[in-house]
């Protein structure tokens, strides 16, 4: 019998039960996805309201992130038996959580869960509850190091209910429309 292969040494048998682990290169992740921004709801005559934080921190599949509205920088109001964190002036400009697990997870290209995470309501000071027919949606989009949001209408009445994939953000491109400019009183969002 003859043998392929002579006789393998102890260092050789050592090297092949050492396994070999080989590094994964970094997503490529923006400046504006990384470490603490502020949000800024801008008016449309050129007031800037900052209203809250997120942290962005890298992790394999882009920036997880972390919203947070603040308190000190809004009004609880009370609205359809829930309390809802409001800015006021021309209208009367409400965050409205998301009220299911969100995707944690954001990259260059895919907003969408943030974008989910920083939905809003508007209504007239004059009017008494809420007015989920005229949920505010921010298309997002990175800016250098920042991101801007552009409002789109949409129904929260939408989100009344869970979607039938928790995995996919239930707002796609067919359930917002475009607001003519000028008509809302927040323009635009950024995180910066």
């Amino acid at each position: 019998m003859h043998r392929l292969f002579g006789p393998v040494s102890g260092s050789f048998t050592a090297l092949l039960a050492v396994p070999v682990v080989m590094a994964q290169p970094a997503p490529a992740t923006s400046p504006a996805l990384q470490g603490q921004k502020r949000i800024i709801l801008h008016t449309r005559d050129g007031q800037a309201i900052p209203i809250g934080t997120v942290v962005f921190t890298p992790s394999a599949a882009g920036s997880q992130f972390d919203v947070q509205i603040a308190p000190d920088r809004t009004t609880t109001y009370f609205l359809s038996m829930r309390n809802f964190r409001c800015v006021e002036g021309d209208e009367v400009f409400c965050h409205v959580p998301y009220p299911y697990p969100l995707g944690e997870t954001v990259a260059p290209g895919r907003l969408d869960w943030l974008e989910h995470a920083l939905l809003f309501l508007s209504k007239s000071p004059k009017e008494f509850g809420a007015r989920f027919e005229n949920g505010i949606y921010f298309r997002m989009e990175i800016d250098g190091n920042r991101i801007v949001g552009t409002p789109q209408g949409i129904d929260l009445e939408d989100i009344g209910s869970p979607p039938d994939d928790l995995t996919i953000p239930p707002y796609s491109l067919i359930d917002r429309f475009d607001e003519p400019e000028g008509d809302n009183w927040i323009a635009r969002l950024t995180i910066e």
